[in-house]
């Protein structure tokens, strides 16, 4: 079948929807271009089916493809950003990692040397889990392309800074640990957002604080708003080098039910879309979705959550490929909202002639609606 792509600017962008179908055609991310059919990419959206690093249910392997399919919705223009992403960069589909599932060491190693091997020519990496294991790795390219330790966020139900699990030191609890211990992160630009649930004990709070970590809680988000926590997050991480991991357990289980280790009392995938969209003008350099988990999941609830997330990551690579400074700029549908809200009027009023505010729409003393006499009622 004859593929028909929207082009702008000298990038290929997605199949056109409006000549083929969305469920038509293969599933690459956004339905967007392999990498061999572009000269080089900007972005590059990589999957790695990997799950041997688990310790509760199985199943994220199969997360990429799974957020694959879920992403044949997702449309080129953003309007949270006044952004069109696939238009200002190439952004590509790299296809997976081929890594070994029965030695979590090698498959380390190529995670790692295939991460460095796509950023090679200056390209971003979106990558798409597979389990949490995998972020180290992909910290260990990302500060050996930044050249310096990386700021990190680190959305997540759980902290992940854990030392062992039956004596293993690299699994899906560990990856933060490591990186911290390994020079990878910059420990003044850290922070957990969404943590919550039971932990085995005060000393993994009190470990997690040593390391540098901040944390906001699923709790906080609700608490303080989305707006107030990305003011939070903005002064903590500044314009450092950033990587994003998000572990879509974040998100409430009513919200992202097919993950490997929910946990209740989630944030919501407005919220996490939000707090994305919050971070304009912040130098991310890499990142990446983990813990879907097809197998749990219902009507695709947490592939479409995980594939917007995703395209607000994209969003963000992509707009920082357009000249000028937006850090701190308002921005996404909450922080719209709050402008508009400043900017409103009182019902029945408009600007006058002269530009001036609360012209109102009638003559002063001419009553709105005539009254209306009811039994009993006093004026």
């Amino acid at each position: 079948m004859k593929e028909i792509r929207i082009e702008a600017n000298g990038n290929l962008g997605p199949i056109d929807s409006s000549q083929i179908p969305r469920y038509a055609g293969a599933a690459t991310y956004a339905r967007l271009p392999r990498l061999d059919q572009v000269a080089n990419a900007d972005v590059s959206v990589v999957g790695v089916p990997f799950d041997s690093g688990v310790s509760y249910r199985p199943g994220a392997r199969f997360g990429a493809n799974h957020v694959r399919e879920a992403s044949r919705l997702l449309r080129p223009y953003n309007p949270a950003w006044d952004v069109s992403p696939f238009e200002n960069c190439q952004v590509a589909d790299a296809g997976d990692m081929a890594v070994n599932p029965f030695n979590i060491g090698e498959a380390i190693e190529t995670i790692q040397q295939n991460a460095l091997d796509l950023t090679a020519g200056g390209s971003k990496l979106l990558t798409l889990g597979g389990d949490h294991t995998i972020a180290l790795p992909l910290l260990r390219a990302a500060a050996e392309r930044a050249g310096e330790p990386v700021a990190m966020l680190h959305f997540d139900a759980h902290l992940d800074t854990w030392d062992t699990y039956f004596g293993a030191a690299y699994t899906h609890g560990t990856p933060f640990r490591r990186a911290v211990e390994e020079g990878l992160l910059d420990t003044e630009a850290i922070s957990h957002v969404g943590t919550r649930g039971p932990l085995y004990g005060k000393k993994d709070l009190d470990d997690d604080h040593r390391f540098g970590f901040g944390i906001v809680t699923s709790a906080d988000v609700y608490h303080q708003g989305v707006l107030e926590t990305v003011a939070k997050i903005r002064d903590r991480i500044g314009k450092r080098p950033l990587y994003i991991s998000v572990d879509i357990d974040v998100l409430d289980p009513a919200h992202a039910p097919g993950t490997g280790t929910p946990e209740a009392g989630g944030i919501t995938s407005r919220e996490l879309l939000e707090i994305i969209r919050g971070f304009r003008g912040m130098n991310l350099i890499g990142a990446d979705i983990v813990e879907v988990a097809p197998a749990y999941d219902h009507a695709e609830i947490t592939g479409v959550a995980a594939s917007h997330v995703g395209y607000e990551l994209i969003s963000l690579m992509a707009d920082n490929f357009v000249a000028g400074d937006r850090f701190g700029a308002p921005n996404g549908y909450a922080a719209q909202a709050l402008d508009a809200e400043a900017r409103r009027r009182p019902a029945g009023f408009a600007p006058s002639s002269q530009g001036e505010p609360g012209s109102p729409l009638v003559e002063p003393g001419s009553p709105l609606v005539e009254p209306v006499e009811t039994k009993g009622a006093t004026k």
